[in-house]
């Protein structure tokens, strides 16, 4: 015997409910008042920009939790990975692994940034620690730099990714964990440019 088809009402039914559980989940949904910044968890979405669309360069300082001075201006001449993460988003501590394969590999081909939307320096020094994270991370917890980055394909999730070609425009994103393979593809596509 076979089963019947599933009703219209029951595929509402059930993609409502899917709905509810992804919301409730999500990494970066919190109801304090200074997170209501508009972040998400990531659907994993991706986003290619050809360089003749591509916008202004990016441009912040910011100050390490190593203590390092960083201004991004700097760094122009390579291609520049920002991800967007902070210590108790399981999808960021998911990816943190690759991430810090990812650096490993291109080496000095590349620079890579993290940008901590969330924890005291403790909680961040410690992720960094836990996953041996060999690149420096910065706080942005006042949204200084997401808002900087706002028009710019902005990182609207958290986990968010984003490549600079090297002249520091935003060439991709990745909303969500960042697969290491297509991730990889876009670093190699802006390192061909």
């Amino acid at each position: 015997m076979t089963n019947p088809p599933l009703s219209r009402r029951h595929l509402v039914g059930a993609l409502g409910a899917l709905t509810t559980t992804a919301v409730f989940a999500a990494c970066g949904t919190d109801t304090n008042s200074r997170y209501d910044t508009g972040f998400v968890a990531g659907d994993g979405v991706t986003t290619e920009i050809d360089p003749a669309d591509r916008g202004d360069a990016v441009d912040f300082t910011a100050t390490a939790y190593d203590g390092t001075d960083i201004a991004l201006a700097d760094w122009r001449g390579k291609p520049v990975v920002l991800n967007v993460w902070y210590a108790s988003c399981a999808p960021c501590r998911k990816e943190a692994p690759d991430l810090k394969a990812i650096a490993g590999d291109y080496g000095e081909k590349i620079h890579m940034l993290g940008i901590n939307v969330r924890d005291g320096a403790g909680a961040a020094k410690a992720f960094e620690e836990n996953f041996a994270i060999p690149y420096p991370s910065v706080p942005d917890l006042d949204a200084q730099i997401m808002y900087k980055l706002r028009g710019q394909v902005s990182p609207n999730a958290v986990p968010s990714t984003l490549v600079l070609d090297d002249e520091g425009r935003v060439a991709a994103r990745i909303s969500g964990i960042a697969d290491p393979s297509i991730l990889r593809a876009m670093i190699d596509r802006v390192l061909s440019e």
